[in-house]
């Protein structure tokens, strides 16, 4: 909507640029902000003060709360590894200790003051252990990239976008989280991702490592998220399942990014990874840079990607479920039986520097029309 009075509105001949128009799928409630920091302006802002419980994402303030008045080196081995797995990892354990060990709520009570926080508050009394309750909105993530690059020590900076430029491909609960930012953009990027409510994430994780978060941590599945509380002034949705995506993108971290997403329930993981991918592709973000080849849909669960293009080579990973993924090029390898289909192409998806066969893409040929020879 123009603010420009009539007085000195542009020529007719001349007229306003039309405003961007932000993918937000069918069904998905989503709060969107993008800082521009070169122009200090917002070049999108969708529902940008709405509260969404903050999953995972509130781990940047644990961190932060953390390291007020003190550095990082300042911290023991054993919390320095817990910050460490906590941003790159999403690990729930350390925020948890953190959360236990630092007052719980009154984290959040002292980081909203200090960073001038207006749509952030404290889980309810009657979660107050769930951190990944927290409300947080996409204007006052802004804030806290805002505060973290240009106002938080240098050490503290660098210690913590550090590891956020070091986000695995796989969290520590078997959850791929190199959704919105981390697949829309080239890097340099780094990232804070927060899910909650699903009950697969289709990642491979290392051996011995949790598939689910524990008791009163961010990603509560199935019954345990089926609750609604208030938070600040609005409610905040604690039923459907949530998929947030936030960062900076782009030469000298120039842009800030924050999507919060919800979806309707029983969405599956590899449904809201895609709408959340292109909702964050269809947005106006400065200086970032976007990957070339073809996003294409997949079908079926426990896909594999492997380092060659037959099934004798090493598994990199699997996909999450009915995932979109982009697809770099494609090639003839092991021919693949999965009744009523054979296939020998494989396709290269450059995020995960691996191979899939062709097979569980949504394509009725086996070699994909439009889709280049490797």
């Amino acid at each position: 909507m123009s603010t420009t009075s009539a007085a000195t509105a542009a020529p007719p001949e001349k007229p306003a640029p039309r405003a961007a128009q932000v993918d937000v799928p069918a069904g998905v409630t989503a709060g969107v902000a993008v800082f521009d920091r070169q122009t200090g302006t917002f070049t999108e802002q969708v529902n940008s003060a709405g509260q969404f419980r903050s999953a995972s994402v509130v781990k940047l303030l644990i961190a932060l709360d953390l390291l007020w008045n003190r550095q990082p080196g300042d911290l023991s081995a054993t919390d320095r590894a817990r910050v460490d797995t906590m941003l790159r990892s999403s690990d729930d354990n350390a925020a948890s200790t953190f959360w236990a060990n630092n007052g719980g709520g009154a984290i959040i009570d002292r980081m909203v003051p200090r960073l001038g926080l207006t749509d952030t508050a404290r889980p309810s009394a009657s979660h107050p252990g769930f951190w990944g309750y927290t409300a947080l909105s996409a204007r006052d993530t802004v804030k806290i990239y805002r505060y973290l690059l240009d106002s938080a020590p240098a050490s503290v900076r660098d210690y913590m976008m550090g590891n956020l430029r070091q986000s695995t491909r796989c969290a520590t609960d078997g959850y791929d989280q190199h959704f919105g930012i981390a697949g829309a953009f080239n890097r340099p990027w780094a990232v804070k991702q927060g899910w909650s409510g699903f009950s697969s994430g289709g990642c491979t994780a290392p051996a011995g490592l949790a598939a689910k978060a524990p008791a009163g941590a961010g990603k509560q599945t199935g019954a345990a998220a089926a609750v609604r509380s208030a938070a600040g002034i609005n409610a905040v949705d604690l039923s459907r399942p949530a998929l947030h995506t936030t960062g900076v993108v782009g030469s000298g971290d120039r842009s800030i990014v924050a999507a919060y997403t919800l979806h309707p329930s029983g969405t599956a993981y590899g449904k809201a990874y895609t709408d959340l991918g292109r909702l964050t592709r269809s947005l106006n973000v400065p200086g970032a840079s976007r990957p070339a080849g073809t996003w294409i849909g997949t079908w079926g669960s426990g896909v594999r990607l492997r380092t060659q293009a037959t099934t004798a080579a090493s598994p990199l990973t699997t996909l999450p479920a009915g995932v979109e993924v982009l697809v770099g090029c494609q090639k003839r390898g092991q021919q693949v039986s999965v009744p009523p289909y054979l296939n020998d192409w494989w396709a290269y998806l450059p995020q995960y520097g691996g191979y899939m066969t062709n097979i569980y893409l949504s394509s009725p040929d086996n070699q994909v029309p439009g889709v280049p020879v490797c």
